[in-house]
């Protein structure tokens, strides 16, 4: 009997990508302070560090607050030197927002990086050296993939921080368009999209195809790994 890898999907509310693994028979659960947005009963609605000890065999982990770690919230966290108050501030925040928000963003990677768990992907932008500064020596440099090598005609970089699981494999690689085209502006969309109260929730909805790749290849990986099977 080939053996159910158990599947965490962590910070996700959509369901988008826990779906992609039920549909292969791997038995997913999704976790995030949000409810889910399908009502579904295999959502966990919590921090996703209450869980990681509960057996599981994958853990994806989608999109982790990563606004002070990534390279664009540089500017926020350092003036001269290192971790000095710059010269601004985002409006309405402090300098201590700042530092408790990156050290929240730090702790959360490095929980989930760091679980009981022999398959981890956890989906971060580049980070930059601050953040990098915190990290564990041997944490390799993320894998970036894109929606247009899994049949979605956008743009959006996408980076995946990876330990005991191969890297994606594109499944259906699209033809990029002329920069500037108006087909190169659609493909830009989530770039575009106007400022709004769910704006950052949009931009973190994932692509379905792309979850389908990831469930089919990770998930496969997970099987094979535990029947004992090179894949």
């Amino acid at each position: 009997m080939r053996p159910i890898p158990r599947v965490l999907v962590g910070c996700e509310y959509s369901g988008t990508v826990r779906r992609a693994f039920l549909d292969l028979g791997f038995d997913a659960w999704s976790c995030d302070l949000l409810p889910a947005d399908d009502g579904s009963n295999r959502h966990i609605r919590g921090d996703i560090r209450g869980v990681l000890d509960d057996g599981w065999d994958l853990l994806v982990v989608m999109h982790p607050p990563c606004t002070r770690l990534c390279r664009s919230g540089r500017r926020w966290l350092s003036g001269p030197g290192k971790m000095t108050p710059p010269k601004a501030l985002p409006r309405g925040r402090s300098w201590a927002d700042m530092q408790r928000e990156f050290d929240e963003g730090v702790d959360l990677f490095l929980t989930c990086w760091r679980a009981p768990i022999a398959r981890v992907a956890v989906e971060n932008p580049e980070m930059h050296d601050l953040a990098r500064d915190r990290m564990p020596a041997d944490l390799p440099s993320p894998q970036i993939v894109q929606p247009h090598w899994f049949g979605h005609p956008e743009y959006k970089a996408t980076g995946w921080y990876l330990r005991g699981l191969k890297p994606l494999t594109p499944t259906d690689r699209l033809d990029e368009p002329d920069k500037g085209s108006d087909e190169w502006k659609r493909w830009n969309r989530v770039h575009r999209m106007p400022p709004g109260a769910d704006r950052g929730k949009e931009r973190a909805r994932f692509f379905p195809a792309m979850a389908r790749a990831l469930a089919a290849q990770w998930g496969t990986q997970a099987m094979m790994d535990m029947m004992g099977v090179a894949a």
